[in-house]
């Protein structure tokens, strides 16, 4: 399975967020406005080994799977003593697609995931031991957490669980580890909290934009929301998941057994905040990833506790039946998307197709490349994040590539090569028809159309850009925070429509 994650992640293009992260990995900001810097890290070392390929790119990706599941073996091998368990812990993820071939598309949850496990472990690593050193190395993976994607504080609750509802709660609050752990872990974060303090907080406002956010209640979202958590987890999977993490809860704060409370808590309050979020707001593919595992590690140890427990057999059998059905199954679905994007010419999907509606940029690039050479630009701007990631990405500095609006995406960026752009003629690309921003008004731009490129996936059109000649004008890279082109807009596809934030 990691040497079909490794042909994957070298075969299929580069999507939009990976390449936009790419460009982050070329930067020395301390943070940046969607997320922390830990995405750009993790795809850094990837590109120092294997430079800026698609494997480079994803290889992070790879390496936190294997840390993931080797993290998961350990937690279910110290609480159960069960090789089946182990088994099941190091299978689970395999059995979803997520994680079994799509920890292969880096992103910022990609880079949170092993930490968060890891913070996980150390916690069942201080049950077991009884250690409070354990608090030191929980607070420092929790602030690698942070600095990968903020969701990881929706585990806190999990942790206050762990530490409030068992019976030693007054050895821990009265003790200064866990104390100690939190100031770890903050100055692990640091980075991100002195970018913030230094930008008027863009990024928390960023994100707190998007959590108060609240819409009509909409089947369509709450259904996206469920459909999603099985697709990515498995259509068996996740109710096997589910259910064990649900005996594992009852389990837990009937005995106040801590371990038992720390892997259901992690799950059930992330899940059951989404699931409610998502009555109003489309949740994203990836925002609930972290999550599972703590669900696998609850699973595979509910699997071997069940019989300890005295539960008939009937239940027993009937529960290890259903795992195996979920393996086995899982893997089987998992293999069958590799080899459709690996190896079929067929596009079942259209143009929503999630992989497909993000390749074939490479079109859109060489036309751009023949533009410039014929117009005499000397360097290209763009209006959204996405062709701006995907054009960087091909021309890998060759050429200047500049996003003219949004420009509070790019706090703390390098100059471009201005000595390229300042009255220079450059070259205009952009998905119709939101090439016809009205902010081109506020602007001395003048834009001669050039041609119109199709990007094509497996014969079917996905996009069309306009490419055109812009002269008169040179883009402000640093605009004032009142400037239209410096606001950014929170996607249209998770809060349903565009919203400008000052």
């Amino acid at each position: 399975m990691t040497a079909m994650r490794l042909v994957y992640a070298s075969v299929l293009d580069l999507r939009t967020d990976e390449a936009y992260y790419w460009t982050w990995s070329k930067e020395s900001a301390l943070a940046f406005l969607d997320h922390p810097p830990g995405i750009a890290w993790l795809i850094r070392f990837g590109t120092a080994i294997f430079g800026d390929t698609n494997l480079g790119v994803r290889f992070g990706g790879i390496v936190a799977m294997l840390v993931t599941q080797l993290l998961l073996a350990d937690i279910v091998r110290r609480v159960t003593h069960d090789v089946r368990a182990v088994i099941f812990a190091v299978l689970l993820p395999e059995a979803a697609l997520y994680y079994g071939l799509l920890m292969a598309k880096v992103s910022p949850d990609t880079a949170m995931i092993p930490f968060a496990v890891a913070m996980l472990w150390s916690l069942v690593r201080l049950n077991e031991s009884g250690k409070p050193r354990w608090w030191l190395a929980a607070g420092l993976f929790a602030g690698l957490a942070l600095l990968s994607k903020l969701t990881a504080i929706m585990l806190l609750p999990a942790v206050i669980a762990f530490v409030l509802v068992p019976d030693w709660r007054r050895r821990w609050l009265l003790s200064q580890y866990p104390w100690r752990a939190a100031l770890i872990a903050a100055i692990v974060f640091s980075p991100v909290l002195i970018w913030n303090a230094q930008h008027d907080w863009a990024s928390f406002r960023f994100q707190f934009v998007r959590a108060v956010a609240t819409h009509p209640f909409s089947f369509r979202t709450i259904g996206e929301f469920i459909g999603l958590q099985f697709g990515l987890v498995g259509f068996v999977l996740l109710p096997v998941v589910l259910s064990g993490v649900t005996l594992t809860a009852w389990r837990g704060y009937r005995t106040r057994e801590p371990v038992a409370i720390l892997l259901s808590t992690a799950v059930l309050v992330p899940f059951l905040y989404f699931l409610w979020k998502s009555l109003t707001l489309r949740v994203g593919d990836t925002w609930p990833m972290f999550l599972w595992p703590a669900g696998f590690a609850a699973t595979a140890i509910n699997l071997v506790m069940l019989p300890r427990e005295g539960f008939s057999e009937w239940m027993v059998q009937s529960t290890f039946r259903w795992a195996r059905v979920a393996v086995i199954s899982g893997i089987a679905f998992v293999v069958g998307v590799f080899f459709y994007y690996v190896a079929a010419p067929w596009n079942f999907i259209g143009r929503t197709d999630p992989i497909g509606g993000e390749a074939g940029y490479e079109q859109v690039a060489a036309r751009a490349r023949d533009q410039l050479r014929e117009t005499g630009a000397t360097w290209i701007a763009t209006s959204d994040y996405r062709t701006y990631a995907m054009l960087r990405w091909y021309f890998n500095g060759q050429v200047p590539v500049v996003q003219i609006n949004e420009r509070g995406r790019f706090q703390g960026f390098r100059d471009p090569g201005m000595n390229l752009i300042k009255d220079h003629p450059g070259l205009y690309v952009a998905r119709e028809p939101d090439h016809r921003l009205p902010l081109w008004d506020l602007t001395t731009a003048k834009r001669q159309p050039l041609e119109r490129v199709e990007r094509v996936w497996r014969g079917t059109v996905m996009d069309t850009y306009a490419l055109e000649k812009l002269t008169g004008w040179t883009p402000e890279l640093s605009p004032p925070p009142d400037s239209p082109l410096f606001r950014w807009r929170v996607l249209a596809g998770v809060l349903g429509r565009d919203t400008c934030v000052a």
